[in-house]
């Protein structure tokens, strides 16, 4: 009996999990913190990147907190399911209605995808479900102050970001709604949590992921602002600000590969004053519509031949709409 016990009995030995890492690397930097001081402090170049750095993820991570919050809250109260119920049947009115709920609803990308996925396969109007996987992480309040706050006396661009934003969604929907097959939808709905399941369970799993999701996206971007200060010559953003619509490409591009979090980008677009505000606008405005890690995850909740479709698109709507939506709310600035 003990023999078959102790077969039965699963093992004791513990994992290493990312909060072991996380202590050891605080721990790892307390013993190090003198001699990193020294260096930042003896050299100008990585001084300037660190105060760049820090600066921007102090800024933004009240935001990222606030918003990750609100999203395990939206994940424990108002289950997809319950969300599927209240779309319109009709296209058009479920479109506009899904663009405009993703003001009440605030979260990161990350989380609207899987959402929007489950929308899609509870029978509700998919371009319903698409339109609100755009909407919901570029228009609501919380992205929109932290927008705010990063550009102080530049209402217009929280005016810009929350119209252009709302306009891809919309024009996405449209054209899922008029040309998407679903044929090119080949996973199946992801497992949602059961009804038997505490709402503070559901809370924390999903803070807990937002947050993680979204602070590491956040280092990555931040860093990326400080060595973009620091190692590209003067003359490049001299050239990008004289071309413009260079400028708007190369910054379409950069929000694709640096694929920050919408509640935290705003922060490292105002960290580059030295690029004119429209391609800073078309930073803010495709990076929630698609980027690297958005494709990734289209691709494992929809299908390969859906992502390689709808992310491309997205891509080039986004960037057109921002482009026009700028020039008229800000001009050539």
């Amino acid at each position: 009996m003990a023999a078959v016990a102790a077969a039965v009995t699963p093992s004791t030995g513990r994992r290493i999990g990312s909060m072991h890492v996380l202590v050891a690397a605080v721990i790892a930097l307390a013993l190090v913190g003198g001699t990193l001081r020294s260096f930042v402090a003896g050299t100008p170049d990585v001084a300037t990147a660190a105060t760049v750095f820090c600066g921007i993820f102090v800024q933004a991570l009240p935001f990222l907190a606030l918003g990750v919050v609100i999203s395990g809250a939206v994940a424990a109260f108002a289950t997809p399911e319950r969300l599927a119920r209240w779309v319109p049947r009709r296209p058009a009115a479920a479109i506009l209605a899904a663009g405009v709920s993703g003001a009440a609803l605030p979260g990161c990308e990350c989380g609207s995808v899987p959402i929007a996925r489950r929308l899609f396969g509870e029978g509700s109007v998919g371009a319903a479900a698409l339109t609100f996987m755009l909407a919901a992480p570029a228009i609501n309040p919380v992205v929109l102050v932290a927008t705010a706050v990063a550009f102080p006396g530049e209402p217009g661009m929280v005016l810009a970001r929350c119209v252009a934003s709302l306009i891809t969604a919309l024009i996405m929907g449209a054209l899922w709604s008029r040309f998407g097959e679903r044929r090119w939808i080949t996973r199946q709905t992801p497992h949602s949590h059961g009804a038997d399941d505490a709402r503070w369970t559901v809370f924390s799993e999903a803070a807990r992921h937002d947050f993680l999701q979204a602070a590491s996206y956040l280092v990555l971007g931040a860093a990326a602002a400080a060595a973009l200060h620091v190692l590209v010559p003067t003359w490049v953003y001299e050239h990008l600000a004289g071309q413009l619509f260079l400028g708007i490409l190369v910054m379409a591009v950069l929000a694709v590969i640096l694929a920050l979090c919408s509640e935290a980008d705003a922060f490292v677009a105002a960290s580059l004053s030295m690029l004119p505000l429209l391609p800073r606008l078309v930073f803010l405005v495709v990076g929630p519509a698609i980027d690297i890690k958005l494709f990734a995850m289209q691709a494992g909740m929809f299908g390969r031949a859906f992502a390689v479709r709808f992310a491309p698109v997205t891509f080039v709507v986004a960037t057109v709409v921002a482009t026009g939506v700028g020039l008229v709310v800000l001009g050539n600035r």
